[in-house]
């Protein structure tokens, strides 16, 4: 494996997300903590620093963030620049929806494809933990009192894992990298099948709202010192000189962020570290400057822009889509301190290729979209799509890449040719796109 360091690094990243919970609180409550966001039914937005304090939801997102590294590293997946995608959405979701009991039946009916189609779990380990976005559908039918079962919840999660593989290999054509969450929109397809037949069968999920407040100082702290020690590693700590890593991460600006881009393998790990750390502290600033909320769900939205700061999201691509919410919530009249709008500045930038493809403006326009879809795409599946901004952002993805291209660029729009597995099984460089060569 090229990237040797990749595992050990992420290794030691979930040893300090749990010394940081040990820190964050009294480590008598971490135990009772745990249990009770194993308990507790996960739908949107279920933050576990406000249900079982900071202690026990960072240490859940040590856990869960160990668990997801282990089985990327046991299953000899390639690490390249979507594992720390993965990493970043796993820990960042493990503090408000996936716990290290749900995760299991979604990940079991990915192996069971696996062995069905006579493959590697290699080529899937990844999908089975990005599917885990539906693990709030286990909890339900795990727990709902009076309806499920924690067989059903095992059943119907062993389902979701086996079907999601072909699924997101289809939806992710049909985005044309214009969506970096593809599968946010394929599980938001699958359940907006599973929500009507298990109401049809009695079931009655419901979304939640569980906000934490008052942690703003020592979430900030933590995430400087990471964003921080991230700048320093990239700068100084690289083979590199500093000014040639800065020569880079220029480079890593002019690309549209278009899926797939993999930018561990166009530029390198130090320019990909720096990307990390300005983007971690543009997400951080962003959301203290709207007056909002450090907590499980937003520090998730940042380390989730984190992760994909190595596969297609960089200052230049993102601060468009994130204005565009912004505006749209001035227009219409909402308090930008309101939790919606707070996670929707955050995961809008899953649009961050119409950006950097088509230019700022239409960033600007498709998170003015954004801000009003989403508040309405996650009706349908009752808060269980962990994803719910991947959802909105495939379908405005899927509008207006057709509009764009055919009515304003004069071309025709094609389907994406590039398979979605193919982003996990490589890990050899590339050379970045030519100036202009990714744009329109």
């Amino acid at each position: 494996m090229r990237y040797k360091w990749t595992y050990p690094s992420l290794l030691c990243f979930s040893l300090i997300l749990l010394a940081t919970g040990i820190v964050l609180d009294d480590p008598g409550n971490i135990g009772p903590g745990l249990w009770k966001i194993m308990i507790t039914e996960d739908a949107l937005i279920t933050d576990y620093i406000a249900i079982a304090g900071p202690g026990a939801a960072f240490v859940n997102c040590a856990i869960v963030t160990g668990i997801s590294v282990a089985i990327l590293w046991i299953s000899r997946d390639p690490p390249n620049g979507y594992t720390l995608v993965e990493i970043g959405l796993m820990s960042g979701f493990a503090l408000f929806g996936k716990n290290f009991a749900n995760i299991w039946p979604i990940i079991g009916g990915t192996l069971l494809y696996a062995l069905v189609r006579r493959e590697p779990f290699r080529k899937y380990a990844s999908v089975s933990l990005l599917a885990t976005a539906l693990s709030p559908v286990v909890s339900y039918l795990a727990l709902d009192n009076g309806w499920g079962n924690l067989p059903a919840g095992c059943l119907v999660g062993a389902l979701i894992g086996f079907v999601l593989p072909p699924l997101s290999s289809y939806t992710y054509k049909i985005q044309n990298g214009m969506n970096l969450y593809n599968m946010g929109f394929a599980c938001g397809l699958l359940a907006m099948m599973l929500v009507p037949v298990m109401s049809s069968m009695g079931a009655n999920p419901t979304t939640a709202h569980h906000w934490a407040s008052g942690y703003n100082l020592p979430l900030a702290a933590f995430l400087i010192v990471l964003c921080g020690a991230l700048l320093v590693f990239g700068l100084f700590w690289c083979d590199q000189p500093p000014w040639a890593v800065l020569a880079g991460y220029r480079l890593l600006l002019r690309t549209s962020g278009r899926a797939p881009s993999d930018y561990l393998r166009m530029f390198g790990p130090a320019p990909v570290m720096v990307n990390m750390g300005v983007n971690g502290l543009v997400g951080m600033v962003v959301i203290l400057l709207l007056g909002g909320d450090l907590n499980g769900p937003t520090l998730g939205g940042i380390f989730t822009i984190m992760g994909f700061s190595a596969f297609g999201k960089h200052a230049r691509n993102i601060l468009p889509v994130m204005l565009g919410v912004i505006l749209g919530g001035f227009l219409m009249g909402w308090r930008m301190d309101n939790s919606t709008v707070q996670l929707s500045v955050l995961f809008c930038t899953t649009l961050a290729p119409l950006s950097g493809y088509f230019g700022w403006p239409f960033g600007i326009l498709a998170g003015f979209l954004h801000s009003s879809v989403v508040l309405h795409a996650g009706t349908p599946v009752e808060g269980i799509n962990l994803y719910n901004n991947g959802f909105s952002g495939g379908m405005i993805a899927i509008v207006l890449y057709p509009i764009i291209t055919s009515a304003i660029r004069h071309r025709n729009p094609e389907l994406q040719d590039e398979d979605y597995f193919d982003a996990f099984e490589h890990d050899e460089p590339i050379s970045p796109p030519s100036k202009g060569e990714d744009k329109q």
